[in-house]
């Protein structure tokens, strides 16, 4: 709503601008309208999952609300570690399920942090993280981090913009800790597409079913996890992986 708000302000200010010209100009001003008019169409397709000011839609994998491990900052939603400051387990889950949809979030890690995007999250397994069922669109300190080569020998599997031990980011186009970046990520059963675009170049297309994806994950470390990226429909979720990162914008389009 805040979005449309501001629209409405940009139509107002058209509406101004065009009555100091005369009647001449209706014809422009009513143009500017139509425009407006299908920008906030065009924005009510999505779904807002953060309002910058709560976690209202989010809660921790197979808890109940959220807990002091996440809070607010700035409109973002930060994890900033349990009471030990570098705890795992408190990943956040979206409280709606999705299938087929375009998600679009803003997100940055601190120096050396490492954290994930997932789909598909299960909740009703007897599995006890989100990884088991759900694939991860990754988010690390490339730089900083130590991380090791996926399971096929690549290192590309495990750095920013992978889908997680499965296919890496064909560039890196990622800014560095401490620096915002944005995920726009299609996952559409409808059309067997997953696509992975940051900082508006598109760095990973993969399939999410058949031959071919069964292939990759005979490949990767999940080839023994029966569950894993079989659901079609779950939540989306944020990983604590230990280290302080932030999420913020985040708006989801079903398709």
């Amino acid at each position: 709503m805040k979005h449309i708000s501001n629209l409405s302000l940009i139509l107002i200010f058209f509406i101004s601008c065009n009555q100091k010209k005369g009647n001449n100009d209706q014809e422009m001003l009513a143009q500017d309208k139509k425009d407006i008019e299908t920008l906030e169409g065009i924005d009510n397709d999505w779904i807002i999952l953060s309002d910058g000011n709560s976690f209202n839609g989010w809660h921790i994998f197979k808890k109940d609300g959220v807990d002091k491990s996440w809070t607010i900052e700035d409109g973002a939603m930060v994890y900033v570690g349990g009471d030990d400051g570098n705890s795992t387990g408190n990943d956040l889950i979206s409280d709606k399920e999705f299938s087929s949809f375009l998600l679009s979030m803003d997100w940055k890690i601190s120096k050396g942090g490492n954290s994930g995007v997932f789909y598909g999250v299960s909740e009703e397994s007897d599995f006890n993280q989100p990884y088991f069922t759900a694939p991860e669109i990754q988010v690390i300190d490339n730089d900083n981090y130590d991380w090791t080569p996926g399971t096929d020998g690549k290192n590309n599997t495990h750095v920013t913009g992978a889908l997680y031990d499965l296919v890496g980011p064909s560039a890196d186009v990622v800014n560095p800790a401490g620096e915002w970046n944005n995920y726009i990520i299609e996952i559409d059963y409808n059309t067997n597409k997953g696509s992975i675009t940051l900082n508006g170049t598109n760095i990973v297309n993969y399939p999410l079913y058949g031959d071919d994806w069964d292939k990759m994950i005979k490949n990767s470390k999940f080839k023994d996890w029966n569950e894993f990226g079989t659901h079609r429909k779950g939540r989306i979720g944020l990983q604590d992986h230990g280290k302080k990162v932030w999420y913020k914008n985040i708006k989801i389009k079903e398709l």
